[in-house]
């Protein structure tokens, strides 16, 4: 089953919904980092419900930044997602390992720990918003779902799954997002809050060959719902260049670049979330001198 999100909303327009396969696009972070089935299970939720996030964005220079700064022994976990839902991200330490929790799944809350979601919306104004609410289980869809109670007081339920094999791949990945709407009435709500009593794991429907749609209807069970026809299919696609990273070089400024310059003679600059590196050579350095500050 290829990648693909797909949005719909009920009838009387009480609540929208978003539901993704991302298997493909988190065994592609999982290629580039070579990520432990601890990393690969917290990074593939957080790239998921990063992607599903993108649909909200309405330009195409818009983003979205996930950082999860936990003091768990997986570091920092960052993901950035357009409103086209290409995703690119990494944490900072890959190979985490550890026992499987008491439920006898991968630890991930274990790996993120305790401290701050940072949610940083660019929309192409003067100043990006920026949220940030503590980790409450650092198992990702509970804490993005207090995050948006709390920064942005939309009640809202998530789900995310990652189904890691032996080999440190997903096997299938996946998430939803449930937003109750303005019209949504007290009902609305009881109905919905008692479907999610009801409904099966993520993984479990993939494993079962639901489609996002199956799955998006599976979901409402006793809504009224409408499909948008247009589907996105989200992607690991990371958008570092040369003149990226030479523009990144030159804004640490003239003292710094000197000391490189003296010290060091060349560069080599090696962008986080696809591992590419990037060199700079002595006369590149010292035309980046003439344009620093």
């Amino acid at each position: 089953m290829s990648d693909v999100l797909v949005r719909g909303q009920s009838i009387d327009g009480a609540i929208r919904v978003f539901v993704g396969v991302t298997t493909d696009l988190v065994n592609k972070a999982h290629e580039i980092h070579n990520t432990s089935p601890v990393a690969t299970a917290a990074l593939g939720r957080t790239l998921t419900v990063a992607a599903i996030m993108g649909q909200g964005l309405k330009n195409e220079t818009d983003s979205v930044t996930l950082q999860f700064r936990g003091d768990g022994p997986i570091g920092n976990i960052v993901a950035v997602t357009d409103s086209k839902s290409q995703v690119r991200g990494y944490v900072v330490n890959p190979y985490v390992d550890l026992p499987l929790n008491e439920n006898g799944k991968l630890d991930v809350g274990g790996a993120v720990g305790k401290g701050y979601l940072h949610v940083i919306r660019d929309l192409s104004m003067k100043e990006p918003y920026s949220g940030q609410v503590p980790i409450i289980t650092g198992e990702i869809a509970e804490d993005v779902t207090y995050y948006y109670a709390k920064s942005e007081q939309i009640p809202t339920a998530i789900g995310l799954g990652v189904l890691v094999g032996t080999d440190n791949r997903a096997i299938c990945a996946g998430g939803f997002m449930i937003q109750l709407m303005p019209e949504a009435t007290e009902e609305v709500t009881g109905k919905i809050e008692d479907r999610m009593k009801e409904i099966k794991p993520i993984t479990e429907m993939l494993e079962r060959g639901m489609t996002a749609e199956d799955m998006l209807f599976y979901l409402t069970e006793g809504f009224d719902m409408l499909v948008q026809n247009e589907t996105v299919e989200p992607k690991y696609q990371c958008k570092c260049s040369k003149k990226r990273m030479h523009d990144a070089v030159v804004s640490v400024g003239k003292k710094e670049l000197r000391k490189i310059i003296d010290e060091d003679g060349e560069c080599e600059v090696e962008c986080q979330f696809c591992n590419s590196k990037f060199v700079f050579d002595k006369e590149a350095l010292e035309e980046m001198y003439k344009k620093a500050r």
